[in-house]
């Protein structure tokens, strides 16, 4: 026996879905499909009395032109989901990083009046006001000071490197590696590098600061210094000269 009846066969053939069989009770009419009428017609349904009056009935419309509901993400008038920011940890800068700003800034020379886009950084810099809380004088004269250290000092505050200090004077900046537990003897790539003209090995006997290119392995080293020659200059130096080196925290 079929699963749903057979109905009589008359103009308007009536179909009852088993699915809302059970609905006909409390003397409410029952939810029906009336297929009257031309084939391509949209069918109706009947509601119950009490829902919406004896003779009301909401026309289905065709297949095609039925709502299509949206599936988030997907679908009609549907925006595509924003997948959450990762959160990626920061790259920390290398010694390749510092070296290139560095070199890129080879040629660099002093103005008419003597000083360079490095002292009047480093004048607008916290290093300033610290070195005037201990040296005396006063922000001003560092405009047209030596500026060796603070073109350092600005390669890595520019880069973003920690652990590579900043001063302009260069035996204050020397000690505070020390202090730091980050001073040694070694040529590395990206070091600090403190030179002393007269071979003297104390940290008094500073003269002069660069950045260290690379190890010659023959008694030398390439370096990059500002203020050699009242410019930013690529230079080979005997380590006889070194006093120290000092290392920075790079990645």
């Amino acid at each position: 026996m079929p699963c749903v009846p057979r109905p009589e066969k008359t103009p308007s053939a009536v179909r009852l879905i088993p699915a809302f069989a059970g609905i006909a009770t409390g003397g409410a009419a029952a939810i029906i499909l009336t297929a009257a009428g031309p084939a391509e017609a949209s069918p109706t349904v009947a509601l119950p009395h009490h829902a919406v009056g004896a003779s009301a009935a909401i026309p289905f419309p065709p297949a095609s032109q039925a709502k299509q509901w949206p599936i988030p993400g997907r679908g009609l008038d549907a925006r595509p989901i924003k997948k959450p920011k990762e959160n990626r940890p920061q790259k920390v800068p290398t010694a390749a990083d510092a070296l290139k700003l560095a070199l890129s800034q080879v040629g660099t020379t002093e103005t008419a009046a003597g000083g360079t886009k490095f002292n009047q950084w480093f004048m607008s810099s916290p290093f300033a006001k610290r070195g005037v809380q201990r040296d005396g004088g006063s922000i001003g004269d560092y405009a047209n000071a030596s500026w060796c250290d603070m073109f350092v000092t600005w390669v890595g505050a520019q880069v973003g490197v920690k652990g590579i200090g900043g001063d302009a004077f260069t035996p204050e900046h020397a000690r505070w590696f020390q202090q730091q537990h980050r001073w040694g003897s070694a040529p590395k790539p990206g070091a600090v590098v403190f030179f002393a003209w007269n071979g003297g090995h104390g940290i008094d006997d500073i003269d002069h600061v660069g950045l260290v290119v690379k190890d010659n392995h023959n008694g030398t080293i390439q370096t990059v210094e500002g203020n050699t020659d009242d410019a930013v200059r690529i230079r080979t130096r005997s380590t006889d000269q070194v006093v120290g080196y000092g290392y920075p925290q790079y990645g």
